[in-house]
């Protein structure tokens, strides 16, 4: 498995890279959308007993979506999209109990929207227009650093310390300390960059939006374990060997991007979604 895991990580890495640092707005956006689209068709799956003609309506409904948020790039969609995640937050809090409510098929629908099509276009925003004195590619691949720091951080400091529970009946193996931990190396990661002074941006406002973003990609990743659990799924997909779906790997981004330009705008920082 680990083997898997590294040989598909070293296949997508330069296709990332190659598509964050060697296209422009256009050819990226659709680089990626092809990701996000792929991860589209997988939350599609996890809606409920849908047919595969129902599926493929769906997937076409967010590439639509995406399409018209490209092309009117609503910054009310980016600043206002942390009150989802406010409210994404008290679902993942309040389950199994409240999953009558929310795990509707319909419902369910309009939050793959809410998933996917704001946190593609703020990957696409920081690419094309970079952000805290960075050069597009530079931009993303930092705030991306924050959330890897976080997984990673996590991953160690929960194996060595993790003894609370953070979700136990959403994702039983997260705990606090692997929170904390990832919290914490992500902060340091920002810090050593902001010491290098290449940063357009005061400090404690920078880590302010990183502890927001990190915190919403912690947030992201739950919220996925929380509907692959009531779907009955370990994984979203078989897409990529070893590491599961599309949908598993970018579950953390889909709340840290738009969260991150919304903090910009809300600190003053450059970079935000106006």
């Amino acid at each position: 498995m680990l083997k898997l895991r590294v040989i598909t990580a070293l296949v997508l890495l330069p296709i990332v890279l190659g598509a964050m640092f060697g296209l422009d707005r256009i050819p990226f956006a659709l680089v990626a959308g092809i990701f996000f689209l792929l991860a589209g068709w997988e939350w599609a799956a996890m809606m409920g007993k849908i047919s595969q003609a129902v599926r493929l309506l769906w997937t076409l409904l967010l590439a639509g979506a995406m399409v018209l948020a490209e092309l009117f790039q609503p910054a009310w969609l980016l600043n206002a999209i942390p009150a989802w995640w406010l409210l994404a937050l008290v679902l993942v809090v309040g389950y199994p109990g409240n999953a009558g409510v929310w795990y509707r098929t319909g419902l369910m629908s309009v939050v793959g929207l809410l998933l996917l099509v704001p946190s593609w276009a703020a990957v696409v925003q920081l690419q094309d227009q970079g952000a805290l004195g960075l050069a597009g590619p530079f931009a993303l691949l930092f705030i991306l650093l924050w959330v890897w720091a976080a997984d990673t951080g996590a991953y160690f400091a929960g194996r060595a310390l993790g003894k609370h529970k953070l979700a136990p009946l959403v994702s039983p193996g997260k705990t606090i300390e692997g929170l904390v931990g990832g919290v914490l190396l992500s902060l340091v990661v920002v810090g050593g960059v902001y010491a290098s002074g290449v940063l357009d941006a005061s400090l404690i406002p920078l880590l302010l939006v990183a502890l927001m973003t990190v915190l919403a990609s912690a947030l992201g990743d739950l919220f996925e374990s929380m509907v692959k659990r009531q779907r009955g799924f370990k994984d979203s997909g078989t897409i990529l060997p070893g590491h599961g779906g599309m949908l598993d790997r970018i579950d953390s981004v889909t709340a840290a991007m738009p969260i991150a330009l919304a903090g910009f705008n809300w600190f003053g920082l450059p970079g935000g979604s106006l």
